[in-house]
């Protein structure tokens, strides 16, 4: 029996990739969901073997062979498709045998967002356990030879001639005001690690409103702040004033990436609260987490430090610490939750999930 490819275009209509193989296995149809998601053209598709596709392409041999030969229906499986110079495409595949001699198999690929997502979670934890014993260690380092610094400083300023002092004594100033400075920096590193972990009953919704409040007294004009609260989210075991530092710092930063629009006044953040369900967060599944969302409407974060916003000293402005993010991500991964963040001009979207009882 002989099909003709014009009589599949309703393929394209569907949103996962549809692969249709010949008798050898070689690419008979591609439609145009499966030109976006190898990121291939059709025409460079057509009549290519999955081996030429993918590195790892040739262990989907035996069960194209099963299918061209009718052992089954369809088959499922979950897998990564190895790919040169590229990351892994993490897909759910749907091999189906077809009643159709010249194009017998068909490969349906769905991106596996899931997996995608668990992939993402285990860098970010990685990189912030590995970003927190570098601060700890690093700020260790620096804080013992501060103080030294510090109060040679002091020691060389009663030590000056009093024919010199006034003169003199502004470059030891500028020595002590300095270490001082660092000092402060030091200090704030180790917070998150020397101040107790004080857990008690948590409303998210007041920490919030204190949030919000705290930001009205700094910005009260030119910025909006819209609440779309669930007021089913219940409440949890947890550390209040942590998470109103991790919220605050992330609003913080929102507006300060505001600016030009509060000069303007058409800025707007929005806090939004949810419950999500049957969440997957460090491996570990959850029938319900806090889905938080503190959204604005800026630039958007820059591109070139988009993925490493939330490493230490990363800062998109002028004169910023670079600590807000971090302290937020420490904050919240100690209350066992992960942050997501996407931006793009004009919407840029913090998402805190926390399992819920």
């Amino acid at each position: 029996m002989k099909t003709s490819v014009t009589s599949l275009d309703g393929l394209d209509l569907l949103s996962s990739a549809v692969l249709i193989l010949d008798a050898e296995y070689r690419i008979a149809y591609a439609n145009a969901a499966a030109e976006n998601l190898l990121e291939t053209s059709i025409k460079t598709l057509m009549q290519q073997k999955l081996d030429d596709l993918f590195v790892n392409g040739s262990t989907l041999d035996p069960v194209l062979q099963q299918a061209a030969e009718h052992q089954f229906a369809d088959k499922r499986q979950d897998l990564a498709l190895e790919r040169v110079g590229r990351e892994p495409l993490h897909v759910h595949m749907i091999v189906t045998a077809l009643d159709l001699r010249d194009m017998p198999v068909l490969i349906e690929l769905r991106e596996n967002v899931q997996q995608l997502k668990q992939d993402r979670e285990e860098r970010l934890l990685d990189q912030s356990q590995a970003n927190k014993e570098l601060i700890r260690n690093l700020a260790h380092e620096i804080k013992n030879p501060l103080g030294g610094i510090r109060g040679a400083a002091q020691l060389l300023e009663f030590e000056l001639p009093e024919r010199h002092l006034k003169e003199l004594r502004e470059y030891t100033q500028v020595i002590i005001k300095e270490a001082d400075r660092l000092q402060t920096l030091v200090e704030r590193l180790l917070a998150p690690h020397k101040r107790p972990h004080i857990v008690g009953d948590v409303n998210i919704h007041e920490v919030c409103e204190r949030v919000r409040s705290l930001m009205v007294a700094e910005f009260p004009q030119g910025l909006t702040i819209k609440r779309d609260y669930d007021l089913s989210v219940p409440e949890f075991r947890g550390d209040k004033e942590q998470l109103i530092q991790a919220v605050l710092n992330i609003m913080h930063n929102a507006a300060q990436a505001l600016s030009e629009r509060i000069k303007n006044g058409d800025a707007q953040i929005t806090i939004q609260t949810r419950i999500a369900r049957q969440v997957t967060l460090a491996k570990v599944r959850y029938r319900l987490a806090l889905d938080l969302h503190i959204i604005d409407n800026g630039p958007g974060i820059p591109p070139d430090i988009r993925d490493r916003i939330f490493y230490p000293l990363v800062s998109g402005r002028d004169g910023g610490s670079g600590l807000g993010l971090t302290l937020a991500q420490t904050f919240v991964q100690q209350h066992m939750g992960v942050i997501e963040c996407e931006s793009r001009p004009g919407c840029t979207d913090f998402r805190i999930l926390i399992p819920l009882p």
